[in-house]
């Protein structure tokens, strides 16, 4: 049986105690990323054709020796295991010397790099990005109601994301993730979002809470439209939702608050590289609307 660490964590004896800490990381790491997305346990194993028990001992720290032993032929070889298993062929000199360059700096100067690079290579300027308001977080937090509201007030057309993508997909949400699955949506989600900006000089659009997740979709979000954060608390977000008559959060799960705070925690850095920040919390949606006026108006 797996004995205890000093930490009280549970340890398999037939690794060391270094083996047994990358593993309980990388289970951490992935409980942390499912979350961030979204996905419950029963999800993702649906989706990735792997058993709810081996994703539970897999998030829990006892990971199949497997990855331990891919882990010593990357180390072996002197570099990092994710360049060891990608699908992507070996990426540019340059953009492996720039990561590397870029790891090397403090999460300071880091923010500092980025805003420098997105200066001098962001796809749109300040004047297309100031036409184009993407207004993001997560459900409940106001997206819809505001987002009409400011596109009125604007002059401009409301795009739900959600209707763009089953346009491009040709089905109902619930369809493209019961036969495709989330990777499938994501890349619909992407070309929607690619189409709306090609396809429009101005709107107010209200994505997924999850597009976050989606370095590539994000970052095309975040260099082409003017971002703001719909804040609120997890509380608001769930009670916001049940009363528009929405169930979903509470069937098949008695933890739903947990997962909300735990999706809300993983996303929370992601959310705050939006250009501004408007908290909806305890607010009307007047109160809301002017506050986001407010920010628009000062960028």
């Amino acid at each position: 049986m797996p004995k205890g660490d000093a930490g009280g964590k549970i340890q398999r004896p037939d690794l060391s105690a270094d083996e047994n800490s990358y593993l309980r990381m990388l289970g951490e790491r992935i409980r942390e990323l499912r979350a961030r997305r979204g996905m419950t346990r029963k999800i993702l194993a649906r989706d990735s054709g792997v058993s709810e028990r081996y994703l539970a001992q897999l998030e829990t720290g006892h990971g199949n020796i497997s990855i331990i032993l891919l882990r010593q032929i990357s180390q072996a070889m002197g570099m990092p295991l994710v360049e060891l298993v990608q699908e992507e062929p070996e990426q540019p000199v340059e953009l492996t010397l720039l990561q590397q360059f870029l790891t090397r700096l403090s999460p300071k100067k880091l923010a500092r790099a980025r805003t420098v690079l997105m200066n001098e290579f962001g796809s749109a300027d300040k004047s297309e990005r100031r036409h184009r308001v993407a207004l993001i977080g997560l459900r409940g937090a106001g997206k819809t109601t505001l987002g009409q509201l400011l596109a009125s007030q604007l002059d401009a057309p409301f795009i739900e994301l959600a209707r763009e993508i089953e346009r491009e997909a040709g089905t109902v949400l619930a369809e493209i993730f019961s036969l495709y699955g989330q990777a499938a949506y994501r890349r619909y989600e992407r070309r929607a979002l690619e189409s709306v900006i090609e396809n429009h000089e101005r709107f107010v659009v209200a994505p997924g809470g999850g597009i976050v997740s989606e370095p590539a979709t994000f970052d095309l979000l975040l260099t082409s439209c003017y971002t703001v954060w719909l804040k609120a608390s997890p509380e608001e977000h769930m009670g916001r939702v049940v009363a528009q008559g929405d169930q979903r959060p509470m069937l098949d799960n008695q933890e739903a608050m947990q997962d909300l705070q735990r999706i809300l925690v993983g996303r929370t850095a992601l959310y705050s590289k939006a250009d501004a920040i408007v908290d909806t919390s305890g607010k009307t949606a007047e109160q809301s609307l002017s506050d986001l006026l407010k920010c628009i108006v000062a960028y």
